[in-house]
């Protein structure tokens, strides 16, 4: 039986308070493919009622009991791993392969490194006479995005349940159906009743209801600025806890020692993974102004090397943006990136050839841009890579450091140490240098308005929990 049209609340499946059907497209055929029904404060509510009642029992579970549990979930993960990687490609139109080995991988990355961390976790530490606790914040209300659809559900959950907090899910609208398909997990597994609740809804509908609730002591939000200052205000009332992972404008800096062709290669690719819809994407390509013809060469030829087209077809690396509002809004970047002068060295306005339907974009890479330009400013959330030239190395420092935003950022080097020193001066949550393998226990979150808090590991599994110290406390 399919769930599409219901809520997970309290362990069971329920049907909405008030029905209110809404479409979900494929973004590689432009048509509806099933539908979901969205909440309402309604909703909210009484999935609140549930999780504050299971908060009274979960909260003091043993860590033992916690541990089996991520095991469970774990195992009932693997058996959907399938489901949900065809429903990521089919609802985000991450190409099959990116879908498989990426996007549903790093579900099975992130539940199994937070049972990692719990197994040596400790949640007591007795300084002197003064037992210094660490305790599960309470109610949690989750809104996760639509690009990393199951990563970002797992990074909030897992470390939730870890916690012993209970929590409600609202994700995104747009790619709603492999998170109902975790909810079927998390019930295969046998999470307690009212511990993980999940309500299908829109940002006015249910994420305004979860913000302000009063019974909820913690929002984790994952998305745009522009989101996540409405979330902020609408918690400011009730004093919750308010972690954000929001936008960003990563730089990617080649210090004049580095191969030209790796370099620039990989930070074309990286860039246009996932039609380059991640906010952590390289997407301010810095090169050194005498390497600046060589870089150009490359960027070029990499990038139309990447095949785009249909997200099941076999070698596409590169398949439709989400919606045709994210396609209209790639669109109007790539034009203000020509209108404002910069040299289109490929890709451009419209559908790659031979796609006449779907929201395909071209792979686009602008050359010679200034750091006033729109495209050089600003979030674009598609494959357009911005490169830019510097002459020294406080120049480029204070280039990349020159936005709103502070995610990641990443340099290249052939001296480590040189790389080393760059990257403790920039501004950014996370720096990567010479493209390293990833790491689910590293802190991921962003300085400025790129958000606050940090996810993954041992740091996610912090941000939900509270501090207590008894003092005069006698060990046993």
């Amino acid at each position: 039986m399919s769930h599409n049209t219901q809520f997970y609340i309290n362990g069971e499946w329920v049907d909405p308070a008030v029905p209110h059907l809404f479409d979900v497209i494929d973004p590689a055929t432009e048509e509806a493919y099933t539908q979901i029904s969205l909440g309402s404060k309604a909703d909210v509510d009484k999935a609140v009622k549930a999780a504050r009642t299971a908060f009274e029992s979960f909260s003091q579970t043993t860590k033992a009991y916690r541990l089996d549990l991520l095991k469970s979930i774990l195992k009932a993960y693997k058996a959907r791993y399938n489901d949900v990687a065809a429903a990521i490609t089919q609802e985000m139109g991450a190409p099959t392969q990116l879908a498989t080995q990426a996007q549903a991988a790093i579900g099975v990355g992130h539940i199994s490194q937070m049972i990692k961390v719990l197994e040596s976790f400790e949640f007591d530490h007795l300084q002197g006479t003064t037992l210094i606790t660490k305790e599960p914040i309470g109610v949690v209300g989750m809104i996760t995005p639509w690009n990393w659809p199951i990563n970002q559900i797992t990074c909030k959950v897992c470390p939730a349940i870890a916690a012993g907090c209970t929590m409600i899910l609202k994700p995104s609208e747009i790619s709603p159906i492999d998170a109902i398909i975790f909810a079927e997990i998390m019930h295969e597994a046998g999470v307690p009743k009212g511990v993980f609740n999940l309500i299908n809804g829109d940002g006015p509908g249910v994420g305004t209801a979860l913000s302000e609730h009063p019974d909820i002591d913690m929002i984790s939000f994952t998305g745009s600025a522009r989101a996540g200052i409405l979330i902020a205000q609408a918690a400011a009332p009730t004093i919750k806890r308010v972690h954000q992972e929001l936008g960003g404008k990563s730089a990617n800096i080649l210090l004049d020692d580095v191969d030209v062709t790796r370099a620039v290669k990989k930070g074309v690719i990286d860039c246009f993974q996932n039609s380059g819809q991640s906010c952590n994407a390289p997407t301010r390509l810095f090169v050194p102004e005498k390497l600046n013809d060589q870089a150009i060469q490359v960027a070029k030829t990499t990038a139309e090397s990447l095949k785009v087209g249909p997200p099941t077809a076999e070698g596409v690396y590169m398949g439709p943006v989400v919606s045709q509002v994210q396609f209209d809004k790639i669109q109007a970047y790539i034009q203000s990136g020509i209108d404002e002068g910069a040299t289109l060295v490929t890709g451009g306005p419209g559908r790659p050839e031979n796609l006449n339907r779907g929201f395909y974009v071209r792979p686009t890479v602008f050359a010679n841009v200034t750091p006033d330009m729109k495209i050089a400013r600003e979030e674009i959330f598609g494959p357009v890579l911005s490169m830019l030239t510097y002459t020294t190395e406080d120049e480029v420092v204070a280039q990349a450091n020159n936005t709103v935003y502070g995610l990641a950022a990443y340099v290249q080097s052939a001296d480590r140490a040189r790389a080393q020193k760059i990257a403790r001066k920039m501004r950014a949550g996370n720096v990567y240098i010479n493209y390293p393998p990833g790491d689910l226990n590293a802190p991921f979150g962003g300085y400025k308005q790129s958000g606050n808090g940090r996810e993954w590991g041992q740091w996610g599994l912090e941000e939900f929990l509270e501090i207590k110290g008894i003092v005069g406390y006698e060990a046993a």
